[in-house]
């Protein structure tokens, strides 16, 4: 069975048990009434020896109550790793628990793989077999790495068809930016291509709220196949919390906030392919570096959880001198200490920041005068400047970015206003899976938008992702566009090459 064959069979639900050369997961009469892995499988984190496996079992995903039909007991789950897709060989297996307190989540972390190479997984709960994925190692060397930027997935405003499309392109690596569910409640933002399914229940506000809806979106079997088709480095942005929330402060002026944060953070962990470090009490650790081999280090970056409150209280503005003061910080000094030892330590060819929103300078009017995102660097200019300096001393870095919901294509320059300042990196902005709705393209606002904005080469307001090839001497980069989404079955295709 080749690769396209097995990411087919396997997000199906197909791969059914084979003859093993060692006996197969053991099958316990069954006590639940119905298939608990609903919810698919997802792989993450993959390091030279190992990655984390996932699944949550949810025999009835959309109860309300966030159990996802469960019992209150723990519930035992046996995994497996092989090295070929049949499961003819297996490499390591084991049982792990799924909690009840945890919402029947289970994270397995991995040690003493072969460095650089495929392995396939499926778990097995009383009686029942999971779809099968398949993962990697990270390699030695300057061994080339194809990797997939995506973002922004709003399930109201649209079908998951470009996941099934990134789940095609097999990269070795998705790097997901944010937002990957919203908190919003039915129609609490609508596309102007309206509404193609409704988020179930309300608002997210409690633990249950939160756990019910990334039950909803993980039950897309778009969403299933992307990840079973490879690791996953993910970071969350504001939606998996609450719209534009900064560090302590809400946006709405909550006053349960913390509490809130605290129950998104913990519905996060659960339904995420993450370390079980990451969950420290009321943090969530997502900053972290994953090396391949000694060709590139992604340093993942969290811009939500340690910055200060959004300047002249928040939005499009004029105007704004607020957002020019030294000592605004969007990183925390904890985390600024971190990028920048990461930075000036690594010896790696090529350097990779993944965060969540847009490093270059935007001015969004059109004409005289200028008006700035102040929740995106824009807002914390002095801060910026700093992470450009930075990115000046770094070898070959490159900026990934999400939520701006338009791919962009960037030069980040020492001085934004001045051409002819130098260019310290490119910024591969990617657009949004399913936010917004449909999207256009309006070639006389993107052109009035490059115009302003003459350190972008590239704009387009399709829904899509990015595709990167990186090996020892290049970067190839494809921006990927679908037509719609308000339907199924649209294609993928290549509006933007950079090479």
């Amino acid at each position: 069975m080749d690769r396209r064959a097995f990411l087919t069979a396997a997000t199906a639900g197909l791969l059914l048990p084979q003859p093993v050369s060692r006996p197969a997961i053991a099958s316990p009469a069954r006590t639940l009434r119905s298939d608990p892995f609903t919810l698919g499988v997802a792989s993450g984190d993959p390091s030279a020896d190992g990655f984390v496996l996932w699944t949550r079992l949810a025999v009835a995903p959309l109860n309300g109550d966030g159990h996802g039909g469960m019992p209150s007991r723990d519930v035992d789950v046996a995994w497996q790793v092989a090295s070929d897709e049949r499961f003819t060989t297996i490499v390591r297996s084991g049982t792990a628990t799924a909690r009840a307190r945890s919402a029947h989540s289970v994270h397995v972390e991995l040690k003493g793989l072969e460095p650089g190479r495929d392995y396939f997984y499926r778990f097995r709960s009383e009686g029942r077999l999971s779809p099968a994925g398949r993962t990697r190692t990270t390699p030695e060397g300057e061994t080339p790495l194809t990797f997939a930027v995506a973002a922004c997935a709003h399930y109201e405003h649209g079908y998951y068809t470009a996941y099934r499309r990134l789940a095609q392109e097999e990269p070795d690596l998705v790097v997901f930016l944010g937002d990957y569910m919203y908190e919003y409640g039915p129609s609490g933002y609508t596309a102007l291509t309206g509404r193609v399914r409704t988020h179930t229940p309300g608002k997210c506000r409690t633990l249950a709220d939160y756990r019910l809806r990334h039950a909803q979106y993980k039950s897309d079997r778009d969403l299933q196949a992307a990840h079973a088709a490879a690791p996953w480095l993910v970071a969350f942005d504001d939606h998996e919390v609450e719209n534009n929330w900064a560090g302590q402060v809400s946006s709405t002026g909550a006053r349960d906030f913390a509490t809130r944060r605290r129950a998104a953070f913990k519905a996060y962990y659960e339904n995420m392919p993450l370390r079980r470090a990451s969950l420290q009490g009321a943090v969530l650790r997502v900053n972290r570096r994953l090396s391949w081999g000694t060709l590139a280090r992604f340093h993942l970056l969290d811009t939500r959880q340690f910055r200060d409150d959004q300047a002249c209280e928040d939005g499009v503005r004029a105007g704004c001198d607020e957002r020019l003061a030294d000592g605004r910080t969007l990183l925390g000094p904890g985390q600024w200490r971190w990028l920048e030892s990461g930075l000036r330590g690594s010896t790696t060819r090529w350097n990779l920041l993944g965060q969540q929103i847009m490093v270059a300078q935007r001015d969004h009017r059109t004409g005289p005068g200028r008006e700035v995102n102040l929740d995106s660097w824009d807002g914390y200019a002095a801060e910026r400047t700093r992470l450009l300096k930075s990115l000046a001393r770094t070898s070959n870095p490159v900026v990934l970015t999400g939520d701006a919901h338009m791919h962009h294509l960037a030069e980040l320059r020492t001085d934004f206003d001045d051409p002819d300042s130098p260019v310290v990196a490119r910024e591969l902005v990617a657009s949004s899976i399913a936010s917004d709705g449909d999207g256009y393209r309006d070639r006389t606002w993107i052109a009035d938008a490059l115009q302003e904005n003459p350190h972008f080469s590239y704009i387009d307001q399709r829904r899509g992702y990015v595709m990167a090839r990186l090996t020892r001497d290049e970067l190839s980069v494809r921006f990927r566009t679908l037509d719609y989404i308000s339907r199924r079955g649209a294609h993928a295709r290549t509006s933007h090459r950079l090479t």
